[in-house]
């Protein structure tokens, strides 16, 4: 395993982020990530900022360390899955 892997294994497992959900960005339903996530972050002790900080902070945490590795369905999926997030906290849409 690579240095860069198990750095970010470390940071999703050991962070001060939040508790997950296992294999949630796996999901095909954006709906049902965004709700993990939603759900994650409003009960996790783990977190240092608001809930929907540290849900989309974590979601756009998973995108960036995929990068160019991340088919591009599967960027879609997470990329819906920000607006779903994005609703479920009453935010509005960015276009």
């Amino acid at each position: 395993m690579t240095a860069k892997k198990k750095w970010s294994a470390e940071v999703t497992e050991h962070s001060d982020a939040m508790d997950l959900e296992d294999h949630i960005f796996e999901a095909d339903d954006a709906r049902k990530i965004a709700a993990s996530l939603k759900r994650s972050a409003e009960h996790s002790d783990r977190r240092q900022a608001e809930p929907f900080q540290s849900a989309m902070s974590m979601l756009n945490f998973y995108i960036n360390r995929a990068g160019k590795n991340l088919p591009q369905a599967r960027r879609k999926v997470l990329e819906d899955a920000k607006d779903e997030l994005r609703a479920a906290f009453g935010r509005p849409q960015q276009d």
